[in-house]
């Protein structure tokens, strides 16, 4: 069984990265933790994070998409990452990325029945600072775009993501 700590991040598609930003810490109360370019910014409430990203098609608050772009749980390790790994592989979850270094501790991302992408990450204490030479320095949602890229064609018989309609 894994023993979640919490969830790490709610990682939101947005139109506007700066009025999202504005909304959700100048009405809601977050913090800005960090930003990554113009295209990402990180809000922090005590020790979660909500994740703001340039969505890359337009939404509308008519749509009936979903605009979620991923989620994170947070484990108390590295090495119960990779535990955790091991155990949902042999649950039969796929695996859609391997255990990887990531700026603030080790994560890997799979997809539940209906597509979702989740995150398991461990957060070191000691931060960006402490960060080990070899790790993947991409952001969440870079990785979640390229795993979007990357998934099978939907004619070749496999579903991955559920109809938004």
């Amino acid at each position: 069984m894994m023993k979640l700590t919490g969830i790490n991040q709610i990682t939101l598609r947005v139109n506007d990265v700066r009025l999202a930003e504005e909304f959700y810490s100048g009405i809601l109360g977050f913090s800005v933790d960090h930003r990554v370019g113009a295209n990402i910014s990180y809000l922090r409430l005590n020790s979660d994070l909500l994740v703001l990203v340039k969505a890359e098609t337009p939404g509308s608050v008519d749509a009936r998409d979903i605009r979620v772009d991923h989620f994170g749980f947070r484990l108390a390790s590295d090495a119960e990452i990779d535990q955790s790994a091991r155990y949902l592989s042999d649950k039969g979850v796929h695996l859609v990325t391997s255990p990887a270094q990531r700026r603030e501790g080790r994560a890997f991302f799979v997809m539940d029945p209906d597509g979702n992408l989740i995150e398991f990450y461990s957060m070191r204490s000691e931060g960006l600072e402490g960060a080990p030479e070899h790790l993947d320095a991409r952001s969440a949602s870079e990785i979640a775009i390229d795993i979007r890229k990357e998934a099978p064609a939907s004619g070749d018989g496999k579903k991955t993501r559920r109809s938004r309609k």
